[in-house]
Formats: C-alpha cells, structure tokens, sequence
C-alpha cells in the first residue's frame, strides 16, 4: 500500500528566482539526448535580441513539460476562452511589434 503513495518533494524557490524572467520569444533546437529552450525577450525597436534564460532537458522531460503545457492551456481555456494562434495565419513574428523604429 505504501508503494502507491506518492513520494513528495520540497521544491524550494528563492526571491531572486521567483521574479521570474520576462520572455516573448522561444527558440527551440535538439540532439539526440537533449532539448533546449532558449527564452528571449524582445523589445520594440531593437533588431538585436538576447537570450535571458536557457532550459536543457531530457527527451523526456521535455515530452513530461509539453503535456503539462497542454494540460495547463486546456484548463485555463476552459476558464478563460480559446487562446488565440497568431502564429496560425501565417504572420511572422513582429519585431517591431507595430511601433515606431529606435532613433539615436
């Protein structure tokens, strides 16, 4: 009986981490043992784009993470509506998203 109990984890999140990192672009390449995310931010104006966070994980996790992804999305569209696809219709990603170019 004691085997089907689920073992628990004490996941500790520190201040600076639990800021978390602001990111509206994810680049995604693998190998044949890993998966790599890169999170970067974009901002209006600026042609030049660095990444802020990289994720590596294991083929498994990374299939473990998109179904939680796909969990996660289902459930806050049954709350909130359908997340639209702006991606779906062809349009590439803005990189200036709409707005005045920088001038120096």
């Amino acid at each position: 009986m004691e085997d089907n109990k689920k073992k628990q984890i004490n996941i500790e999140l520190s201040e600076d981490i639990a800021q978390g990192i602001y990111s509206n672009l994810a680049v995604i390449t693998h190998s044949s043992s890993e998966f790599v995310i890169d999170f970067i931010r974009i901002m209006p104006g600026i042609p030049k784009a660095k990444v802020k966070s990289r994720v590596i994980l294991t083929p498994e996790h990374a299939k473990r993470l998109m179904m939680a992804l796909k969990d996660n999305i289902a459930k806050f569209e049954s709350v909130n509506g359908e997340i639209k696809n702006t991606e779906s219709s062809g349009t590439p990603i803005p990189m200036n998203f709409g707005g005045p170019s920088a001038q120096a």
